[in-house]
C-alpha cells in the first residue's frame, strides 16, 4: 500500500481492514497515480472485505501464466452491487479471463440464476473453471469456449439476459455489443469496459486497432436509437481508464 506524502496507511486508518491484497502488476496503458493507488486501497479497506476466493482466483490465475488484467476489486464490487440492483437473474460476459469479474456475477445472481461467459481459450477456461470451484460458484456459470463472435450468435433468444458485461478485444466491441443488444431484455443494461485508455480515444494522433475499435463502438451508438449511454471515466490502481454504460430501450 502506498505511504507516499506522509499519509497513514487504509489499516493505520481502519484498524481490522482487510490484509494487504495479493500484489498484481497490470498491463497498463499508463502508470497510475500514487495517490490513485492510495485512494483505492483507502476506501476498498473499509467497504471490501478481505476475501479467500477471489484472492484465490487472482494468485491461481498468475500462477498459471494468465496476463494480469482482471477489473480491481472495485470495479468487481460495483458490477455485483449493479447486477444486485438491478435484480439481475441472468448475465453475459464477453471475456472471461481467470473468472474473476464471473465470481463476483456469480455471487450477485440467485441460486436458480445464471452467468454465461464467453472465453476464447480453452486454456483460461479450465483456469477459470477451477477458480469457480474453489469459489463455490459453478453451478451458477456456464462457460462457452471459443471466438466470442462466432459463439455469441449461437445463444438463444428465448430468455433474455438481464445484464451484458464487455471486456474482451477491443477491435471487436461494435460486434460484441450488437450481439449482446440480440440477447439482452429491454430495459437491459450493456458495460463495455476499457473504452477511455488513458484518453487515447480521444487522441486524433492515435490510431490503433483498439482505439479504433472503441470509436466505431461509440460512432455507432450516436445514432442508435434503441440505446441510450454514457461513458464513466475512472482512475484507479490499474491507470486512467474507464467504462461505457447502456441502456437498453
Amino acid at each position: 500500500m502506498s505511504t507516499t506524502h506522509g499519509a497513514e496507511t487504509p489499516a493505520a486508518l481502519n484498524p481490522g481492514a482487510p490484509p494487504e491484497r495479493f500484489q498484481r502488476k497490470y498491463a497498463m496503458l499508463s502508470t497510475p497515480d500514487p495517490n490513485w493507488v492510495r485512494n483505492d486501497n483507502f476506501h476498498n479497506s473499509f467497504l471490501i472485505p478481505y476475501d479467500d476466493a477471489t484472492e484465490h482466483a487472482l494468485k491461481h490465475s498468475a500462477e498459471n501464466g494468465m496476463p494480469d488484467i482482471a477489473v480491481h476489486p472495485g470495479q468487481g464490487k460495483f458490477l455485483n452491487l449493479l447486477a444486485r440492483t438491478i435484480g439481475a437473474k441472468r448475465i453475459l460476459e464477453v471475456g472471461t479471463l481467470g473468472g474473476y469479474s464471473t465470481i463476483w456475477f456469480a455471487r450477485a445472481v440467485p441460486e436458480d440464476g445464471q452467468v454465461v461467459t464467453c472465453e476464447l481459450l480453452d486454456k483460461y477456461a479450465k483456469v477459470a473453471r477451477d477458480n469457480f470451484e474453489y469459489a463455490g460458484v459453478s453451478s451458477k456459470i456456464k462457460i462457452v469456449v471459443g471466438p466470442a463472435a462466432e459463439t455469441l450468435p449461437t445463444l438463444p433468444t428465448d430468455e433474455k439476459f438481464d445484464l451484458a458485461f464487455i471486456d474482451a478485444d477491443k477491435a471487436s466491441n461494435l460486434t460484441y455489443f450488437l450481439e449482446a443488444k440480440r440477447v439482452v431484455k429491454r430495459g437491459g443494461v450493456i458495460i463495455v469496459d476499457n473504452v477511455v485508455r488513458n484518453g487515447t480515444v480521444a487522441n486524433p494522433d492515435i490510431d490503433d486497432e483498439n482505439v479504433r475499435g472503441v470509436r466505431r463502438l461509440l460512432e455507432h451508438i450516436k445514432n442508435d436509437k434503441e440505446v441510450d449511454a454514457t461513458t464513466i471515466g475512472t482512475v484507479s490502481e490499474k491507470g486512467y481508464d474507464g467504462f461505457l454504460y447502456a441502456l437498453y430501450l
